[in-house]
């Protein structure tokens, strides 16, 4: 999925644009023992209820592609029958009508989340009407020809709100405030089917993890029958390791300068795409090759990629640099700077040290005071 498509389903999470149909929950406590089960139509919720349900699917569909949210894919062993897969499938055309589903659904996820307090699993179903779009892509409402039916599902955790006073308007009076078991927003969950070229995906699932370096593979694998997708900073350390390797003693600071200039011009380029800009072992071989890496380094490079992260694996630009800042490191030291303008530093040999170089053009700022020399 793409940014656009993820973001046309999560439009629908309104009150004038619902299409949800049933909305189903089961409450664990920390000993993993289902507390509360519910099933219900969706439209039956009180206003106040139902947008806080809202908010809470409106954060699984929320947060950057390939940091926070991983379009996971599935191959034929995936979907054989009595897989994970094959149980989503069920439940969403069942359209969460069937509790012995549900049931073994809820009995997946106790088992493989690693969470140790209390949580909330909360799904809807709905059918959205796809509405075709022109050729000037306006969307036309009544050219409709797909209904997207898919299922998204949160996971919540459940904490006692914190102890305070409060004002008892019953009493007139400051009190102890009563403590509550408080729902807070999702840890992680999913949409599946994917939504793909405006159109269901039930060959991908699209996954949500709030903290990007804890995607909880137990989870991934055994709920949504996948494989566990590489977090931002397995990409990388994955990409950093390639580099450095395949450069060994001739990673110069002139060669590594150019490597980042060649991302950010690349993701420049590609900001308004509604894809996000992905790079496999080809595109990350001519990068190098673009920003000076000798042939004979090169010839290392297909070994060090597949050793580091397989020949499959492709990378998101994304989660190889800084747009924001150019870093230069030694012991001591730290460097910040504009990505636009690694222009202005430079390595030199003075004294016989090598030093960095800065370039100081306009003004110079010490500790937020201007200085003259």
């Amino acid at each position: 999925m793409n940014k656009k498509e993820v973001l046309e389903v999560k439009k629908q999470l309104t009150h004038e644009r619902c299409t949800i149909d049933k909305i189903c929950g089961c409450y664990v406590d920390h000993e993993k023992v289902k507390k509360v089960e519910f099933n219900r139509s969706f439209l039956t919720l009180p206003e106040d209820e139902s947008f806080k349900y809202f908010d809470l699917f409106k954060k699984v569909l929320s947060g950057t592609l390939g940091k926070n949210l991983f379009s996971l894919d599935y191959s034929l062993e995936d979907e054989e029958s009595g897989t994970p897969h094959d149980l989503l499938v069920k439940l969403n055309r069942s359209k969460l009508e069937s509790e012995e589903l549900l049931d073994v659904f809820y009995d997946y996820v106790i088992q493989n989340y690693p969470y140790p307090e209390n949580y909330f699993i909360v799904l809807i179903h709905s059918n959205y009407d796809v509405p075709g779009k022109g050729t000037d892509s306006l969307e036309m409402h009544d050219a409709s020809d797909t209904v997207y039916s898919h299922i998204i599902c949160a996971i919540c955790p459940v904490n006692l709100s914190k102890a305070a006073l409060s004002y008892n308007a019953a009493t007139n009076n400051i009190e102890d405030r009563m403590r509550d078991w408080i729902v807070d927003p999702p840890l992680n969950g999913f949409l599946f089917p994917s939504f793909t070229d405006r159109s269901s995906d039930i060959h991908s699932v699209l996954y949500y993890s709030k903290l990007p370096e804890d995607i909880k593979p137990e989870f991934v694998s055994g709920v949504l029958g996948s494989n566990e997708p590489l977090t931002a900073k397995d990409q990388q350390y994955g990409f950093e390791a390639i580099v450095s390797d395949t450069l060994e003693d001739e990673a110069d600071f002139e060669t590594i300068k150019t490597i980042h200039e060649t991302l950010n011009e690349m993701l420049e380029e590609a900001k308004d795409e509604p894809n996000p800009l992905t790079l496999s072992k080809p595109d990350i071989k001519h990068i190098l090759e673009k920003s000076g890496v000798p042939e004979e380094k090169m010839e290392t490079f297909d070994r060090e990629y597949e050793e580091t992260l397989g020949d499959d694996h492709s990378l998101m630009a994304t989660n190889l640099t800084n747009t924001k800042s150019f870093e230069i490191k030694t012991p001591d030291i730290v460097v910040k700077v504009n990505p636009k303008r690694t222009d202005l530093v430079e390595t030199r040999e003075i004294d016989g040290r090598k030093c960095l170089v800065i370039a100081i053009d306009d003004h110079l700022m010490v500790n937020g005071i201007d200085v003259n020399k």
